[in-house]
């Protein structure tokens, strides 16, 4: 006959060992409540505060409030699994596994994630809002229409929308002409034959720009009291068959400015005409040796 004993202090032992880990899943889990609402909050406010600057509708940052939230207690899971050994070994082929597929999703979504991350500086360093007339590159000229953590919307000036992925706009030189101020200064450049009245070239220039409607007066009170005109042109130097000559006119915003640009040149093409100044073409002198006559 068999006589069953019970070990009282294993038994005792073990129910500590699990109480423990419990108190400890427990803690971690609370922890990890916590800090994924601090950090959401925290995240709320500045792309709230950001997209108000950007002109963005600032829902479309609600998905990285929830990945925030997603990688907190990813990471308190795995606390969980590498604090209690049990689960430990089950935690380790799991994440092996887990390690695997992520990195072929990765692999497989790396441009994706590329331009969130390009949207996500955007949104921090903000080199341009919604409403700017920017530039990018050489290539890709308008009005930002919309900013999204993948790409960028552009409607240029032939009313067209381009959508340019931020990582491609994140490796580019960017003009922007209304971050800070709109007003630009407009080169009108023109070369006149040598022949040419030169101050009568210059006045006639400086007339037709000033009084353009979408000219304006840039000038400081001391530029002005010292008697600077309100249009300044200068001449840059002698061309193989012209004197080159530039107005700077100063225009509110760049679309005025480039309106003004495109009417001065057609103004001043017929005044200069009216007042016998040449727009010289280029001049080639051929000078032919060894003439086929002369032997």
């Amino acid at each position: 006959m068999q006589i069953l004993t019970f070990d009282f202090t294993a038994f005792a032992e073990t129910n500590h060992r699990i109480i423990q880990y419990l108190i400890a899943a427990s803690v971690i889990t609370i922890l990890a409540i916590i800090l994924s609402r601090i950090l959401r909050k925290l995240i709320k406010v500045y792309f709230e505060r950001s997209s108000h600057i950007l002109k963005v509708d600032p829902t479309r940052y609600k998905f990285l409030r929830n990945a925030v939230s997603f990688v907190v207690f990813m990471l308190a899971i795995t606390l969980i699994f590498y604090t209690i050994p049990e689960l430990r070994t089950i935690g380790i082929t799991l994440f092996a596994g887990a390690g695997i597929f992520a990195a072929i999703i990765g692999f497989a979504s790396q441009e994706a994630f590329s331009n969130i991350i390009s949207g996500i500086f955007i949104v921090i360093f903000k080199p341009f809002r919604v409403g700017d007339n920017i530039k990018i590159g050489e290539l890709h000229h308008g009005t930002v229409e919309d900013i999204t953590l993948r790409h960028t919307i552009i409607n240029n000036f032939e009313n067209r929308r381009i959508v340019i992925p931020n990582t491609v706009i994140s490796g580019q030189t960017i003009i922007n002409s209304t971050i800070e101020d709109e007003r630009v200064c407009s080169f009108i450049e023109f070369g006149i034959s040598y022949d040419s009245d030169l101050d009568n070239a210059i006045r006639i220039i400086r007339d037709e720009a000033e009084k353009h409607i979408f000219c304006i007066d840039n000038r400081s009170q001391e530029e002005i009291e010292s008697g600077l005109p309100k249009v300044i042109v200068r001449a840059l130097g002698f061309g193989d068959s012209a004197i080159n000559l530039r107005a700077y006119a100063w225009a509110n915003t760049s679309r005025e400015g480039f309106v003004m640009k495109c009417d001065l040149f057609e103004s001043l093409k017929k005044r200069f005409d009216a007042e016998d100044i040449e727009i010289p073409y280029p001049h080639r002198t051929l000078v032919f040796k060894n003439r086929p006559d002369e032997k």
